[in-house]
């Protein structure tokens, strides 16, 4: 056993612990809500503001970038000098943004206020997720504390346009950020009176140079992902991937030599760490590629409302959160693996339910298969965090939750860029020979790139040529939807036995320390060595 204080190891959470958790679960949903209760404000906010196209992209997109780009110097400057005060600093800088964003009088200012925004929530998800890591040690009560932070996650991302499009019913399109006042406001007053103040004693001072490159690696990367998603392969977007990646491949060689690195890759040599890792990056691969053709078949190929694809799209959050929830009473019973095995198989039934839309009534099928996959990945991404958290010795957990999200965002702008680029190609092979010669060039090429192109294109057509050519891009569109639904169905099944394969030793709720040791002796050594000492509670 580590150098622990042998009273601390599985204490049982106190009455002050779980209020705790409840103040950090509302400031979870959210920065999530942010990411997306903007969108339902863009058309009011584009009569006031008057943005460019390029000005209006930035303004939707620059909050999300930052978040993703941050997470790993956050999560790392927690450790360093404290875990509640990043946290609290950030929500009085998440509140203060807010405010700027919500009374900005040009594009300019309000792109400021989104990064601003987008940084001061970076330090939202690594923070508290490195302290449920302290504040409940029995593994049992971590676990469920986790699904009540990832059911949180789910939460906003459920009513984010829902409250904003109440809202924006009766307010002007600032009120969207106002909302965050409050909430932050109450964080920043019960949290140093409920949060316990956690770091490491041991570390050293945070390396500026590393945290630079992470953060020049995770924006190049994931805009050069998003570029493609948005504009096909281009050899702008490439570049900048591979400029990403090569910042990316310099960051590791330069922790290596470090003796404070900014992240320990250590931690990547034991397997329920890296494999859980890799299971929540997977995870995000096709959920996030699967959600975004679901949302466009329901608004281009249904022609439903947003508010009405929206509400559609309910099903499938309550699933989330419903299997976020049951989480914990399953890993009670099953072992980690093959609890999220299940997780992954039942996923993929949920995709291969997909496969079987078409394209003029497929509404019960898609809300059924997004609901089946829903359920099955709640459980999943809470297991595997529980497993990522618990692996982590205490004084790394910010850097390891850092990691976390990282690889999920990672994961969800990959399968944006990839599962929509794959069917993209195969639209554009279905609908090319129903596009008819002689038209418009501009209106034939948008037609052949995209489904909403098509739309607009057949509106200039005749009634009777317009409907076929819309016929046909409903058709090659839902022939891009199963092939992304397959797709995401053989991924799932194939990390669902790699879990079940790699982790099948992995015990529920066993201490980091004998779990180190049981893989240290069957793993020659590669397990992360826990006898560091643990990050001593800090008072207020």
């Amino acid at each position: 056993m580590s150098v622990k204080d042998a009273s601390t190891v599985g204490r049982r959470a106190s009455r002050k612990e779980w209020i705790g958790l409840a103040v950090i679960a509302v400031a979870c949903l959210l920065y999530v809500m942010d990411l997306s209760v903007l969108y339902l404000a863009v058309p009011s906010l584009t009569r006031d503001l008057e943005p460019s196209s390029s000005q209006l992209l930035w303004i939707t997109d620059i909050y999300g970038f930052l978040v993703a780009g941050f997470l790993i110097t956050m999560g790392t400057l927690g450790d360093r000098i404290g875990r509640r005060r990043v946290l609290l600093t950030g929500a009085a800088a998440f509140g203060a943004a807010s405010i700027l964003a919500a009374f900005s009088n040009s594009a300019e200012m309000l792109i400021g206020a989104r990064a601003l925004l987008g940084i001061a929530g970076a330090t939202v998800a690594p923070s508290t997720l490195s302290l449920i890591r302290n504040m409940f040690l029995d593994p049992q009560q971590r676990t469920v504390a986790i699904g009540v932070w990832g059911t949180s996650f789910a939460a906003g991302g459920a009513i984010g346009p829902l409250v904003g499009g109440g809202l924006l019913e009766f307010f002007w399109w600032g009120s969207v950020f106002l909302i965050n006042v409050p909430v932050m406001a109450l964080l920043l007053a019960l949290g140093p009176r409920l949060l316990p103040e956690f770091r490491d004693p041991t570390a050293g001072r945070l390396d500026l140079t590393s945290a630079a490159m992470s953060l020049a690696a995770v924006l190049a990367v994931i805009y050069g992902l998003k570029q493609i998603a948005q504009d096909g392969l281009a050899w702008s977007a490439a570049l900048c991937i591979a400029a990403g990646l090569a910042v990316g491949v310099a960051f590791v060689r330069r922790q290596t030599t470090l003796e404070d690195p900014l992240i320990d890759l250590k931690l990547f040599r034991v397997p329920k760490f890296s494999v859980s890792v890799a299971s929540n990056a997977l995870t995000g691969f096709v959920v996030f590629g699967m959600f975004l053709y679901i949302a466009q078949y329901l608004q281009l190929v249904l022609r439903l409302s947003p508010l009405q694809a929206g509400l559609w799209t309910l099903p499938s959050s309550v699933g989330v959160i419903a299997g976020s929830m049951m989480a914990p009473v399953i890993g009670r019973w099953v072992r980690p693996a093959f609890a999220v095995a299940g997780g992954l198989v039942m996923a993929a039934l949920g995709f291969g339910i997909l496969t079987q839309v078409d394209a003029t009534a497929g509404l019960p099928l898609v809300v059924t298969g997004s609901v089946v996959f829903s359920l099955g990945l709640g459980p999943v991404f809470i297991l595997a965090t529980d497993l990522i958290v618990g692996t982590a010795p205490p004084e790394r957990a910010g850097s390891a939750s850092a990691i976390s999200e990282t690889g999920a965002e990672f994961g969800g702008a990959l399968g944006i860029a990839l599962l929509g680029s794959v069917g993209a190609a195969v639209y554009r092979s279905g609908v090319t020979e129903a596009i008819p010669d002689g038209g418009p060039p501009a209106a034939q090429e948008a037609a052949r790139d995209t489904l909403g192109g098509a739309l607009a294109a057949a509106q200039q057509l005749p009634d009777q040529i317009g409907q076929k050519l819309v016929d046909a891009a409903h058709v090659a569109f839902t022939d891009g939807l199963h092939l992304t639904a397959a797709i995401g169905a053989i991924i799932a099944l194939v990390i669902a036995s790699l879990v079940a394969i790699l982790l099948r030793d992995v015990r529920a709720g066993s201490d980091p320390d004998e779990q180190a040791s049981s893989e240290a002796d069957g793993a020659d050594g590669d397990a992360y060595p826990y006898e560091a000492l643990d990050p001593v509670p800090c008072e207020a």
